[in-house]
């Protein structure tokens, strides 16, 4: 009994989510009331209130999802990484990249970031800073997988390297969702190229 009370209510957490998303993104965020989300989802407002206290969480409750799907797929990458230093952190954080628009927009993402700066305590922003730094220790765990294959120099200090890599790639994103007519592709040129003497210093 408490299984299947637990997976009805998963799903309708993620109806919940899926609904707020499309609604987000179709009508904007400031636009759209609790009422309209739980309509969609075909639940009650009370419901929602007993999932999410505000948008906000709302908000952020996506993002954590957004950043725990590209987590999963980045795991594949570090536990078989491809044979080059360069092609490594290209699929990994082209990843991250490409799965980023698909639950949010950019607007929706200019949102949460605001959200976590004004309101860092909140429960939603800080799994959000956990999951930031989850993504940057993957970005860690790829070089040393590298370095375990032979592939990437082993005198590097992967922890720093990794996050140095990262913090570029975030703030690289943040550039991305704050300009409305730079492209996916123009963003991943720019941190390709970005990349390219790092993996030329990393590679053994």
């Amino acid at each position: 009994m408490t299984g299947l009370r637990e997976r009805q209510k998963a799903h309708r957490t993620r109806r919940i989510l899926e609904s707020a998303s499309q609604l987000f993104r179709q009508v904007g965020y400031g636009a759209i009331r609790i009422d309209d989300i739980a309509r969609a989802a075909e639940v009650s407002v009370g419901t929602c209130y007993n999932y999410f206290e505000t948008k906000g969480d709302l908000l952020l409750a996506i993002v954590v999802m957004e950043v725990e799907e590209v987590l999963a797929a980045g795991a594949a990458i570090v536990t078989d990484p491809p044979p080059s230093v360069e092609q490594a952190l290209s699929d990994l954080i082209g990843g991250y990249y490409d799965h980023s628009l698909h639950y949010l927009s950019k607007e929706m993402w200019r949102t949460a970031l605001a959200i976590t700066i004004d309101a860092p305590g909140t429960p939603f922003s800080t799994r959000f800073t956990e999951l930031d730094h989850m993504l940057a220790a993957q970005v860690c765990a790829l070089i040393t997988a590298l370095q375990s294959r032979g592939i990437a120099r082993p005198d590097i200090d992967a922890r720093a390297m990794g996050e140095v890599i990262f913090n570029n790639l975030n703030m690289m994103f943040v550039e991305y969702v704050k300009d409305d007519a730079m492209t996916l592709a123009a963003l991943n040129a720019a941190v390709g190229r970005q990349n390219a003497p790092l993996a030329a210093l990393l590679t053994r």
